[in-house]
């Protein structure tokens, strides 16, 4: 039986699909804790590939974004495994891109990463959010450039009918046990994440928006 939608279902490896939205160079000196969402974008993409769920990245224009910033993968290097798109339109459900999700035909959960928030993020999420779909936003793992757009654009995405996580709630949910085969290495990549990870203030009751 699923969960009543104001609550959301647990993930679940074999039901989801990782998502990574345009983490391009050009915009590693521009968005607002962008080091940190690389590595929780590594993080995630290191997850993905010892639970065998999908991974999908896009790239806005290459040609003046330049490519998915290597450290977003484990060895700096993107997997052949990995499914990258280049796009112009906003949002990532690009044909090509809505073609091969159809390969996963019983995957009806999206886990989102990635840049813009206000921007690619939420058009993205909007879109999959009206085909039905159910989104988890990693909140550490996504920004903008300035982090009044990245907050605004995290509620508006909230109040459309996605839900707000983090890198490790969405990872241990994932993992849903210590005896899973893979939880040696799931919790030696965790300690990695935790030794490098930078603060990232996602508490909404000490934002500006939160205290007015």
């Amino acid at each position: 039986m699923s969960a009543p939608r104001i609550l959301g279902n647990k993930l679940h490896p074999g039901k989801t699909v990782l998502l990574v939205c345009d983490v391009q160079e050009r915009f590693r000196s521009l968005i607002w804790r962008c080091e940190t969402v690389v590595r929780t974008t590594q993080y995630m993409t290191r997850l993905a590939a010892l639970l065998d769920i999908p991974v999908v990245v896009t790239e806005q224009y290459k040609k003046a974004f330049g490519p998915t910033i290597a450290e977003c993968f484990a060895e700096n290097t993107i997997p052949s495994t990995a499914h990258v798109f280049e796009k112009k339109q906003f949002s990532m459900l690009t044909p090509p891109l809505l073609q091969q999700l159809q390969q996963y035909p019983e995957r009806d959960t999206f886990v989102l990463v990635g840049i813009e928030a206000h921007v690619c993020v939420q058009q993205t999420c909007l879109d999959l959010l009206a085909l039905q779909k159910e989104v988890h936003l990693v909140a550490d793992g996504i920004s903008s450039q300035q982090p009044y757009d990245r907050e605004i654009a995290l509620q508006r995405m909230q109040q459309a009918g996605a839900f707000l996580t983090t890198a490790q709630s969405a990872a241990f949910m994932l993992m849903q046990t210590a005896d899973h085969p893979q939880f040696k290495a799931f919790s030696q990549l965790t300690v990695e994440h935790m030794k490098k990870r930078n603060e990232f203030n996602d508490d909404y009751q000490k934002s500006s928006i939160t205290r007015e």
